[in-house]
């Protein structure tokens, strides 16, 4: 599933700003619009409380502008170095900065709190993304909202409502399928290849209809012990990354419009189930997604931002060798005919996986990716994130239980006992294990 970070909002510190606008004949109709709007300050005016404006004493004075925003130090320096670049600001000052108590972030301690991450970003939807496909057919939308509607009444522990699937609809995902057939034994990984096997032999996996949810999700818990979810669009960062820690990956029902069956600007369940699915039901990779996930709760929206970046370069968008070639492993190719063919046609730059680089790097989520990662393997890559996320500043340390479906914060010699309880049993199951292979037959 793509993926968009949220706005700042925790971590914040309050800062008072003083800029100092030039006035001149080039720019004498600058007052006529806001500062916000002439200086492309888009992030400032999701931060800012409070702004007021100075007249000068004579022409010849620049104007004074008074802004207040309560945002994080990231956003900040984006917000101040903006200004800087702009030709209409000559001074920018910083009047005073008040740094409130650190607000504890929530994250969900149980499976069952994930009712409350369903946040969602709405800019691709069909009824507000002009460009989208359904923009301007009613009948698509109000189709998408029935079945985006059963995601917000689920509940965990539930099971999943089916949908009939309309004839289009059905068209369209076998349309999606048999062109990707095509390609997955030259462009897709060898993980993905043999889940994708499997799933048409066990999972209900066919070009004549679409799956449903319930029943992957069956073939996902005895896989993995991943689990789907409906979900009613696009997820913010932090909710989506939230359900991974959990072995949870949230999933759309709907379906992409049947004019563009090729291209989707939003995630649709042909994404979900032959993208995300069969890489999910993968043992190791079903581990690097959740401790990506398990990696994300509580910390900073600097770091989900961070986090969200790696995401969309490994699991949605991410390369990998094998038997001397290069091969598709990110869900964002392994679900788009021309992404697929794209990625490995030589025209995007491919660049080495790093995770602190990597977090840095901007991605486009309209178009064909101009940069990729590769990694050397799936070991190599949960090496490499599991040293990254250790930097990553947390005031406390995780531990999941695969028993309860929860995480514990681990705060207390009690609950760091209980924890190396759980470790000594395993290492004793394993020494007694070895031992017996060791006994002569």
């Amino acid at each position: 599933m793509m993926m968009s970070a949220k706005p700042d909002v925790t971590e914040t510190v309050k800062r008072r700003l003083a800029f100092q606008k030039a006035f001149s004949q080039e720019h004498g109709g600058w007052r006529k619009k806001s500062l916000i709007a002439d200086a492309k300050f888009e992030t400032a005016a999701r931060c800012t409380s409070h702004i007021e404006t100075r007249k000068p004493l004579t022409d010849l004075k620049p104007y004074q502008l008074f802004l207040q925003v309560v945002c994080s130090h990231g956003t900040f320096a984006h917000v101040t170095g903006t200004a800087k670049q702009s030709p209409l600001i000559c001074d920018l000052k910083l009047l005073e900065e008040t740094d409130p108590e650190r607000k504890e972030i929530w994250f969900p301690r149980i499976i069952s709190e994930l009712d409350a991450c369903t946040h969602l970003i709405t800019r691709f939807e069909p009824d507000l993304d002009y460009t989208h496909p359904g923009f301007a057919d009613k009948n698509y939308r109000l189709r998408r909202k029935e079945i985006a509607d059963i995601a917000f009444e689920y509940r965990y522990g539930h099971e999943i409502p089916r949908v009939q699937y309309t004839e289009e609809e059905n068209a369209t995902w076998g349309h999606v399928y048999r062109k990707l057939k095509e390609l997955y034994p030259t462009h897709a990984c060898r993980e993905h290849i043999e889940v994708f096997n499997t799933l048409e032999q066990e999972g209900g996996y066919c070009d004549g209809n679409i799956p449903q949810l319930e029943d992957v999700s069956n073939f996902l818990k005895r896989k993995t012990g991943f689990q789907l979810r409906p979900v009613a669009g696009l997820l913010t960062a932090r909710d989506f990354l939230a359900s991974l820690a959990f072995r949870t990956f949230q999933c759309t029902q709907y379906v992409r419009h049947g004019a563009k069956p090729d291209h989707s600007p939003e995630p649709d369940c042909i994404h979900e189930l032959l993208g995300h699915v069969p890489m999910l039901a993968d043992p190791k990779f079903a581990l690097f997604a959740q401790e990506l996930g398990l990696a994300s709760l509580g910390v900073s929206d600097e770091n989900i931002e961070k986090f969200s970046t790696l995401f969309w370069f490994t699991v949605e968008f991410g390369l990998c060798r094998q038997d001397g070639e290069v091969r598709a492993y990110g869900a964002g190719m392994l679900s788009s005919y021309g992404e697929l063919d794209y990625c490995l046609s030589g025209e995007p730059t491919v660049k080495e996986f790093d995770p602190v680089t990597t977090a840095l790097q901007e991605y486009k989520d309209d178009d064909f990716q101009p940069n990729l990662f590769v990694v050397d393997s799936f070991d190599d890559m949960m090496v490499k994130m599991r040293k990254y996320t250790a930097t990553i500043e947390r005031p406390f340390e995780l531990h999941y239980d695969p028993y309860t479906l929860s995480v514990k914060v681990l705060d207390h010699t009690s609950a760091l006992s209980e924890v190396a309880n759980g470790l000594q049993r395993d290492v004793d199951s394993l020494m007694n294990a070895i031992n017996r292979l060791k006994r002569p037959s």
